[in-house]
């Protein structure tokens, strides 16, 4: 084993062991979703049931958006009991680990900010306005879907005999990026939802040497959203994308840095997900991941990354300004599967 394929491995067992000591190892998420599911439906009624219920094959799986929306697809959270709400929350928690739990909820509360901050009527800032779908029959033996989305968020699932054979796209906003402002409702001053997602990646940038940059930086200015915004999968040009720079000429530091920012993508999801979305990564090759990097190289000015290989694709971007007109603190962040999202293997379209 030649000295880098064992600094990947080395990297690889030491996020394990951190994903796993002194932790609560959750064996099966999909049985706990299955479970969950089941227990979130039994507390509906039968017209609740009708809207929070859609065939697995619906179009409206695949279907899906982070913008404030007027309407979504499921049954609103808005609609539900206190008793049914907590429910979906115990759904959603099965769905995510506790870091990604803590991020959903805490994105969900800035709606309330947003709402105390943007003056006059302003009904799609609420932090009840987000949509629980379930597709198919969760059951032991069946295959189903899960979407729990709205402003800012959107989790998608697909479990198979109690597996979770998909997770993606799994998307969170935040805005503000940093809370600089007090107001009566939502998170306090200081709370910063997707820091490390952020300072990560700033910190591996100012680790590349001026050579390096040569290759990771892609664009002086950063794009105005992430690349593949609500698409339903990556396209074929975006799926065999090398922008940036290579893993393989990084040093042991600058890979260590560049694990670290896949680790906190890959850990918003329960342990075992999180381990087979690690290893999926070293099996493929670490060798074949990229990082690139477009716009500032300093927080309060729009900036954007990507990171990418065979297996996986990260994009965040950080440049619209927040509710209360600070620059780029206002930030975009997903996973997805460059082999296909929502369960559905990517096709690549046939040449002529």
């Amino acid at each position: 084993m030649t000295t880098r394929r064992f600094t990947f491995a080395l990297l690889l067992l030491a996020s394990v062991t951190a994903l796993t000591f002194g932790a609560i190892v959750l064996l099966k998420p999909g049985e706990e979703m299955t479970n969950a599911a089941r227990a979130f439906l039994g507390t509906l009624d039968d017209g609740q049931k009708k809207t929070a219920m859609m065939p697995y094959d619906s179009p409206a799986r695949l279907d899906w958006h982070f913008i404030p929306k007027n309407d979504r697809k499921g049954l609103q959270v808005k609609d539900m009991t206190e008793a049914q709400r907590r429910a979906a929350y115990v759904l959603l928690r099965s769905a995510l680990s506790q870091a990604g739990y803590d991020k959903a909820r805490t994105v969900i509360e800035l709606e309330s900010l947003l709402h105390a901050l943007q003056k006059g009527p302003n009904p799609v800032r609420d932090p009840f306005r987000y949509y629980v779908t379930i597709f198919g029959n969760p059951a032991a033996d069946s295959k189903w879907g899960l979407s729990f989305e709205g402003h800012h968020l959107s989790l998608n699932f697909v479990v198979d005999n109690n597996k979770v054979v998909s997770h993606t796209p799994a998307f969170f906003g935040v805005n503000p990026q940093v809370v600089s402002m007090t107001a009566d409702a939502g998170p306090v001053k200081g709370t910063y939802v997707l820091e490390k997602e952020e300072v990560l990646a700033f910190e591996l940038l100012h680790l590349l040497t001026a050579e390096q940059k040569k290759s990771a930086v892609i664009a002086d200015k950063a794009p105005r959203d992430i690349r593949t915004a609500a698409s339903q999968q990556i396209s074929d040009d975006e799926a065999k994308a090398t922008d940036g720079i290579a893993a393989s000429k990084l040093t042991n530091e600058q890979l260590h840095k560049l694990w670290a920012i896949i680790h906190v993508y890959a850990n918003n999801m329960p342990q075992p997900i999180a381990d087979a979305r690690l290893k999926e990564i070293h099996d493929a090759g670490f060798d074949k991941v990229y990082f690139a990097w477009a716009g500032a190289d300093k927080p309060g000015v729009g900036h954007y990354y990507r990171v990418q290989g065979p297996t996986f694709l990260i994009e965040y971007v950080n440049v619209q300004p927040d509710a209360a007109g600070n620059p780029a603190n206002h930030s975009h962040a997903v996973w997805r599967d460059v082999r296909g999202d929502f369960g559905v293997k990517r096709c690549t379209p046939r040449r002529r």
